[in-house]
């Protein structure tokens, strides 16, 4: 049995009411293309705080959760399952969490992922750590009988967390992204960095776009898992939105800047190709080897011609 699964782009703004009539339009089309489940981008309905607002002071977090049950409404309406980025507040003067609700098709709320790698430095006052605060649990989930995990954006960055999910047997990972609504300088200053005499060189122009789309193929070959990678498209944008198969092979993207729906089959019949696949236990269990040892004095003497 195959489980499609429907990767949601467009361009994720301050407005919660804008994000809210994307994802309710993208959610129908996502059902009426027989979808099971719809993915969103990273903070897609609350907005990205220190990107498309300043910051959370004066949110209107009133009108975040009564949209917020409207999309847990509608997903149960159509009987599909949604997956969507969003701000969760705390209590006291806690920075809420940068999260991800996970709805099933009956329009419940079984879990929230809370991005545990939140970008920022040591001193824990700049990147996402200035606006919000890291989560300390992997989500693992069944849809259809397919297992499934969870990680947003900076996440990438640390490998050890694939490693965690395949070794809790997770099968498909929704991977929620917000490299967009950059505006046209800081993005003009990303692409300086990387410099111009390298753009033809490498398949995008700043550090996200080249080291986020190559990460989630090198993580899904490595790992042998599904990954849907949906991003917000508001310019200025540093990549599509695209899904990868376990060989590594991306199968689809939305173009750039552009809303729109990614539609994919996850098929865990297929025999594709795992060149891991008869030493990755023990790599992952410290055995770093593959085969049997030999014992010969020329192995032991390292220096030896």
């Amino acid at each position: 049995m195959t489980l499609r699964v429907a990767t949601c782009q467009f361009p994720v703004t301050a407005d919660i009411r804008h994000n809210l009539r994307y994802i309710s339009r993208q959610l129908r089309e996502a059902r009426n293309r027989g979808a099971r489940v719809a993915h969103f981008a990273e903070a897609a309905l609350s907005g990205y705080a220190g990107v498309d607002f300043p910051s959370h002071d004066g949110f209107d977090w009133a009108l975040l959760e009564e949209s917020t049950r409207e999309v847990l409404e509608l997903a149960g309406e159509l009987g599909i399952w949604v997956l969507f980025g969003s701000a969760h507040r705390l209590t006291g003067g806690h920075k809420p969490h940068n999260s991800l609700y996970i709805v099933d098709d009956q329009g419940k709320l079984i879990d929230r992922y809370d991005k545990m790698f939140c970008a920022g430095s040591s001193s824990a006052d700049d990147g996402d750590l200035e606006h919000y605060s890291s989560g300390d649990h992997f989500c693992v989930f069944t849809i259809d009988g397919v297992s499934c995990g969870v990680l947003i954006c900076h996440d990438y960055r640390y490998p050890e967390l694939y490693r965690e999910y395949k070794r809790l047997g997770v099968r498909l990972m929704f991977h929620s992204f917000h490299a967009g609504g950059l505006g046209a300088e800081r993005f003009a200053a990303m692409r300086d960095y990387v410099g111009p005499e390298l753009f033809t060189i490498n398949p995008g122009s700043t550090l996200p776009g080249i080291t986020q789309p190559a990460t989630m193929i090198a993580e899904a070959a490595c790992n042998h898992v599904w990954i849907s990678c949906p991003n917000s498209s508001a310019r200025e944008s540093c990549w599509p939105t695209f899904f990868v198969r376990p060989d590594g092979v991306v199968t689809g993207r939305v173009r750039l800047h552009t809303a729109g729906v990614l539609i994919s089959e996850v098929d865990p019949s297929l025999e594709l190709y795992d060149s891991t696949v008869a030493w990755r236990d023990r790599a992952m269990a410290g055995t770093f080897h593959s085969g049997p040892l030999v014992r010969d004095p020329r192995s032991d003497d390292r220096l030896a011609l």
